[in-house]
């Protein structure tokens, strides 16, 4: 039973992919703190920051704008996932490895959004 967003699956591999994040850019140059690295960071602090705060919503409305910003916020650190692999900073094994945990994060958002959508009473 799902009592807190701690016990949401898609929270715990997100959280994971955040973990994953931040051992990543340590290895950042220095120079890329308030960069890159700083922005890598962001993005997938937001993805976990949305899906609890979206747990957190009364409505299943407002709980699909908050798993959809979710979404957004895992697109865009693919992008700068992308920008650090081009750039140098990270290996193509590193990021395939990432990309994996964020294909099904990216699978588990979709199927929560559903869910939440199918909440929605339609009269």
């Amino acid at each position: 039973m799902v009592k807190d967003f701690t016990d949401l699956l898609v929270w715990q591999k997100a959280h994971s992919m955040v973990v994953m994040i931040y051992q990543l850019v340590s290895n950042f140059p220095k120079f890329e703190q308030y960069g890159l690295s700083d922005q890598m960071r962001r993005s997938a602090v937001s993805v976990t920051s949305n899906i609890a705060e979206g747990f957190g919503r009364q409505t299943a409305k407002e709980k699909g704008q908050y798993y959809y910003l979710a979404k957004g916020s895992l697109t865009e650190l693919r992008n700068q996932l992308y920008v650090a692999r081009d750039v140098g900073y990270v290996t193509l094994t590193e990021v395939n490895k990432i990309l994996i945990i964020m294909e099904e994060v990216y699978k588990m958002l979709f199927g929560l959004i559903k869910t939440t959508k199918l909440s929605i009473p339609t009269s």
